[in-house]
């Protein structure tokens, strides 16, 4: 892999989750290769699903001091995409072209206009090229 490369809030999640423990290795081996290589980014979304999710909807679920202190973490160890009214635009676009729920398309548009060529997620089809964007899922 080259280039840097989105990590979608579930690959993050499964880092954290224990309830699946073949995701979650898989989860920790991609996070591990990104931080070696340097290739990982996220968004200020993909932050504030992750908090939501760790602290809400898993099994096992995190404490907010834990969680806020795995954030920091993410945020000195990748660059932070922040969004704006363009990448709101072309998510609504991404929705109604390619009809990804609005959240995947937010991401999509994310990585898009922030000229990331590769998003890590389970929730697109892996090996799938939309628009400049190739996805592929780790956790398979």
């Amino acid at each position: 892999m080259t280039g840097k490369v989105f990590i979608d809030t579930n690959i993050l999640v499964y880092a954290y989750d224990m309830s699946e423990p073949d995701k979650q290795e898989k989860a920790l081996s991609c996070l591990d290769q990104l931080i070696s290589l340097d290739q990982g980014v996220i968004s200020a979304q993909v932050l504030s699903e992750f908090f939501v999710t760790v602290t809400r909807k898993i099994p096992d679920k995190m404490s907010v001091n834990q969680t806020e202190e795995r954030i920091k973490n993410f945020c000195q160890i990748w660059p932070v995409l922040q969004l704006n009214e363009m990448i709101v635009m072309e998510a609504i676009r991404g929705a109604q072209d390619h009809s990804f729920s609005y959240w995947d398309s937010l991401i999509w548009a994310t990585a898009r206009l922030n000229q990331v060529a590769i998003i890590a997620s389970e929730d697109y089809t892996s090996g799938s090229y939309i628009e400049g964007i190739r996805f592929f899922n780790p956790l398979a």
